[in-house]
C-alpha cells in the first residue's frame, strides 16, 4: 500500500500514545479534518485549553503535541468529553469506510481553504475547493485532490497606523500539520521526477484526509534538490515569474505522475483554474473539465514563449511533443509568434468541457475567449457555467445550525439542494430567528472589539483611538461586513465616496457599524492605496468608534463575519466578478446581502431577498462609481437603516426577518455546495459538456 494510507495510521496512533488512552479518539481525529465541520469537533479541542486552541491556529495535530499534562489529565477524567470523541471518531470511520471503489474524479486546484490550520490558501479560489472537496466527502462522490504543499504559504498581512500593507511569511512545519508524508515499501518518501529545464526535480508527496477524500500536496523541499527546486513549494503565487511556472509544471505534471506511484487511476481530471494545465499531456485519453474563475485579465497567467519553451523543454521530449508545439497550444493565437504563452488558453484547448463559475461569468468568458473558435459564434463557444455554492456545515454557525435543524428537520443538511426543504423557513417565529441573529451577531461583535485592540495597539496608535470601537461596539447596532481580497474592481473606496453621508450613517440615532478585512496583492499599491485611503478617515470620532479593521483576513475571521453580520456589501465593477462565495455564507446564516448585480447575485437576487446595484457595463468609471456611491447610501438611508430599526409591537423588526426568510428560501438550494456537486457530476464529469 504506497497512497499514504498506512502513513496518517503511524502518524495518528504515533500521537495517540502520548495522550491518556481515553484521549486517543482526539488523535486519530486529528488526522482528519471531517472533524472541522462536524457541530461538536471543533469544541472536542477547544475545551483542552482555549488560549492553546487559539495560538495553535486550531490546529488539533499542534495542540495536542504541545498541551499541558495537566490539561490533558483533566480532559481525560471528563467523561463526557470522552464519550463525545470517541462518538466522533466512529461517525468518521464509519463514513470513511462507506467510501466506493469507482475510478475518481481527480481535482487539481493550487490552493485548498480546507480549514485555517493548514496555510495552503489564499482567498476565494482555495475557499471554493475547499468546501468542493468537503462536500465530496460528504455526497460520497469519488474525488482525489491534488495540490501543492507551500512551507511558507500565503503572506501575513500587517497594517501600519498610516493604513499602509506590510507582508511577511512565516514556515509552517509539515510535521506540525495534520498531515503524513507518503512513503513507499522500503520506507522512504514516494517521490516522482519533474524536469524543468536544466533542473531534474524531485517532488514528495504528503497526505491529508478531508472525510472520505484525500488530498496529496506536492513538496519539492527536499535535499537532493538544488536551491532553485527546493524554493518551487516555498509561498503561494510566489513572485517571481520563473518560479511561478515551475509550480504549475509540478502541480499539473507531478501530480499526474504523484497518482500514478499512488496506485490511483482517475475516472475525470478536473483542472481548478489554468494553474495544472499541463496536467491533461500527462493522462491521454482521459476526459478533462476545466473551470475557470478569472473574467479580469491580469488574473489569467501569461509567460514569455521562450521562458515555456525553455522550462518544457525536458517534459516536451519525455512526451514526445515539440516545446514549441506545447506553446502554441498556449496561444489565442496559435501562429502569432509575438503572443506570450497563457496558461488558461492551454487549459482550454486540452479540455472536453469548460465552464465558468456564475451564469454571468459564463457570458463573459464566452467573450472573452471566442477568439479561441473563431469560426463559432459567441453563445455557441464551448463554456458553459456551473455556479458556486457553498460548504454549509462549515459555514453556518451554531444558533443558526440548531434552529435551522429544529424547523427543518433533522437530515435537512443532506437535502440541501432542494428548494422543497427550504419552505419550513416560513414558519419559523420571528422571535426565533432574531434571537439565532442576536447570538451570532453578539459573538461577532465581542471578537472584533477585541481584536481591535490588539490591531491597534500594534499599529502604535493612541490609546484613545485603541479603544474607541471595544467601547462603542455594540450587539444591538446594524452590524455591515465588507472582507474579501482588496483590489482596485472591488471597489472598497465607494464606502468612503461620501465622506458626510458615512460620519451620518455611523453616529446617527439609528447607528450603523463597520468591520472591514482583506488582502491586497503584495505587489497591487493601487489596491494598498484604496485600504490607505480609508485609514485617512480615523481621525473621525465617529470612524474610530464605528468601523474596525481586522488585520490578516483568514478562513477563521471570514468565518466569524459572514456568520455575524446583518448585511455583507460586494461592490464589484461589472463584470469582473465571476462568482464571489462570501455573500453566499453571510445569507446561509440570516445576513442579506447589498451587491452588484454581477456574479452569483445578478442570479440570486429577486427583489425581496436583500438589495442591489446595478450590473450594468460603464466604460466611463468615474461615472459609474459616483452614481453607484449614491445608489449604495440611498438604499442604507432610505431602505436598509429602517428597515433593521423600524420595530413592531414585539420589539422585532419584522420587515427585516421578512426579507431574511425569503433570502434562506430562495438562496439556500440555489448556492449550496450540494448544488454545486451534483451539477458538476452530472452535466461536466459524465456527460458532454458543462451546461448553460
Amino acid at each position: 500500500m504506497t497512497d499514504g494510507r498506512r502513513d496518517i495510521e503511524r502518524a495518528a496512533n504515533d500521537l495517540a500514545a502520548r495522550l491518556p488512552e481515553s484521549l486517543a479518539p482526539l488523535a486519530r481525529l486529528a488526522y482528519n479534518y471531517r472533524w472541522s465541520w462536524h457541530p461538536d469537533g471543533p469544541e472536542l479541542y477547544r475545551s483542552l485549553d482555549p488560549v492553546r486552541w487559539e495560538r495553535c491556529l486550531q490546529n488539533p495535530v499542534h495542540m495536542l503535541q504541545e498541551v499541558s499534562r495537566e490539561a490533558l489529565w483533566r480532559a481525560s477524567e471528563d467523561g463526557s468529553l470522552c464519550e463525545r470523541a470517541a462518538a466522533v471518531e466512529a461517525l468518521v470511520r464509519d463514513e470513511v469506510a462507506d467510501s466506493s471503489d469507482e475510478p475518481p474524479v481527480a481535482f487539481f486546484c493550487s490552493e485548498y481553504g480546507v480549514h485555517v490550520s493548514l496555510p495552503v490558501y489564499s482567498g476565494g479560489l482555495g475557499a471554493l475547493a475547499g468546501d468542493l472537496v468537503k462536500e465530496a466527502s460528504d455526497s460520497g462522490l469519488p474525488l482525489v485532490a491534488v495540490g501543492l504543499m507551500y512551507h511558507q504559504g500565503y503572506f501575513r498581512q500587517r497594517i501600519d497606523a498610516s493604513g499602509w500593507q506590510h507582508e511577511y511569511w512565516v514556515d509552517s512545519d509539515p510535521e506540525r500539520l495534520p498531515a503524513a508524508l507518503v512513503t513507499g515499501e522500503d520506507g522512504a518518501p514516494l517521490t516522482v521526477s519533474v524536469p524543468i529545464g536544466e533542473h531534474e526535480v524531485r517532488v514528495q508527496i504528503w497526505r491529508v484526509e478531508v472525510g472520505r477524500v484525500s488530498l496529496y500536496l506536492l513538496d519539492t523541499d527536499r535535499p537532493d534538490n538544488d536551491p532553485f527546486g527546493r524554493w518551487i513549494s516555498s509561498r503561494l503565487y510566489v513572485g517571481d515569474p520563473t518560479v511561478r511556472f515551475a509550480q504549475y509544471v509540478v502541480l499539473g505534471v507531478g501530480g499526474v505522475r504523484a497518482l500514478s506511484a499512488l496506485g490511483i487511476e482517475a475516472g475525470t481530471l478536473h483542472l481548478n483554474e489554468g494553474h495544472p494545465a499541463l496536467a491533461p499531456l500527462e493522462l491521454p485519453g482521459v476526459r478533462t473539465v476545466f473551470t475557470t474563475h478569472t473574467p479580469v485579465p491580469a488574473g489569467n497567467d501569461t509567460y514569455p514563449a521562450d521562458q515555456v519553451e525553455q522550462a518544457l523543454s525536458g517534459f516536451a521530449e519525455q512526451v514526445g511533443r515539440p516545446a514549441a508545439e506545447l506553446v502554441r497550444l498556449g496561444r489565442t493565437r496559435p501562429d502569432d509568434d509575438g503572443e506570450p504563452f497563457g496558461v488558461t488558453q492551454f487549459a482550454l484547448h486540452m479540455s472536453q468541457a469548460a465552464n465558468g463559475v456564475s451564469r454571468r461569468h459564463g457570458e463573459v468568458a464566452r467573450g472573452m475567449w471566442q477568439e479561441l473558435w473563431p469560426d463559432v459564434p459567441v453563445d455557441e463557444v464551448p463554456i458553459g457555467h456551473v455556479t458556486n455554492g457553498v460548504h454549509l456545515p462549515t459555514w453556518l454557525g451554531g444558533p443558526m445550525r440548531e434552529l435551522l435543524t429544529r424547523r427543518l428537520g433533522e437530515g435537512w443538511l443532506e437535502r440541501a439542494a432542494e428548494p422543497a426543504t427550504w419552505a419550513g423557513v416560513d414558519e419559523i417565529p420571528d422571535q426565533e430567528l432574531w434571537d439565532a441573529r442576536g447570538t451570532q451577531r453578539a459573538s461577532l461583535v465581542e471578537f472584533a472589539a477585541e481584536r481591535s485592540v490588539f490591531d491597534r495597539y500594534g499599529r502604535t496608535d493612541l490609546v484613545e483611538y485603541v479603544d474607541a470601537a471595544a467601547r462603542t461596539f455594540s450587539p444591538d447596532v446594524l452590524t455591515i461586513g465588507f472582507a474579501r481580497r482588496v483590489a482596485t474592481y472591488k471597489r472598497l473606496g465607494l464606502l468612503a465616496q461620501d465622506h458626510g453621508r458615512l460620519l451620518s450613517l455611523l453616529e446617527g440615532d439609528r447607528p450603523v457599524q463597520v468591520l472591514l478585512a482583506g488582502k491586497a496583492h503584495p505587489r497591487d499599491d493601487e489596491a494598498k492605496r484604496v485600504v490607505q485611503g480609508l485609514f485617512g478617515l480615523k481621525g473621525a470620532d465617529a470612524v474610530a468608534a464605528h468601523v474596525i479593521f481586522l488585520d490578516d483576513y483568514d478562513l477563521a475571521t471570514a468565518a466569524r463575519l459572514v456568520q455575524g453580520c446583518d448585511l455583507w456589501v460586494n461592490l464589484p465593477r461589472p463584470p469582473l466578478e465571476a462568482s464571489g462565495t462570501s455573500g453566499m455564507k453571510s445569507v446561509m446564516n440570516g445576513g442579506l446581502q447589498l451587491s452588484v448585480l454581477d456574479g452569483w447575485w445578478a442570479e440570486g437576487y429577486d427583489g425581496t431577498n436583500g438589495w442591489a446595484l446595478s450590473g450594468e457595463i460603464d466604460d466611463d468609471h468615474g461615472a459609474q462609481d459616483a452614481r453607484d456611491g449614491a445608489e449604495l447610501y440611498r438604499l442604507l438611508e432610505q431602505e436598509i437603516v429602517p428597515a433593521f430599526y423600524e420595530r413592531d409591537e414585539h420589539g422585532l423588526p419584522a420587515a427585516w426577518l421578512t426579507r431574511v426568510r425569503a433570502s434562506l428560501r430562495t438562496l439556500g438550494p440555489a448556492f449550496s455546495a450540494s448544488r454545486m456537486l451534483a451539477e458538476y457530476a452530472e452535466r461536466a464529469y459524465r456527460s458532454g459538456a458543462a451546461a448553460r
